[in-house]
């Protein structure tokens, strides 16, 4: 099973990323730092100086429609935002 399951392409995470090296991934929710680091050096080729992670837990909503209340849930999951080093970049886009 991959670690990294698919980058994040906000505004504020593009932002990050052109003005600091920052950016960001929805990652396995078992995967630590040091797992996590090494997925995105494999995968990308790049240097990662910091790793840092946020868990994200599940929410639940209930929406009213015309036939009736309806109840939802919203994933569990697990952010992390990866620090280059100096110089290093990541195209997400070259592979569209």
């Amino acid at each position: 099973m991959s670690v990294l399951i698919k980058p994040i392409i906000t505004e504020k995470i593009t932002k990050d990323g052109e003005t600091f090296g920052r950016f960001g991934f929805v990652v396995d929710r078992k995967a630590n730092k040091i797992e996590i680091k090494k997925a995105v050096e494999a995968a990308y080729g790049v240097s990662v100086v910091n790793v840092n992670t946020m868990n994200y837990a599940a929410k639940r909503s209930v929406k009213y429609t015309k036939s009736g209340m309806i109840n939802a849930k919203t994933n569990a999951y697990k952010k992390a935002i990866v620090e280059l080093k100096e110089g290093d970049s990541i195209d997400f886009y070259s592979n569209i």
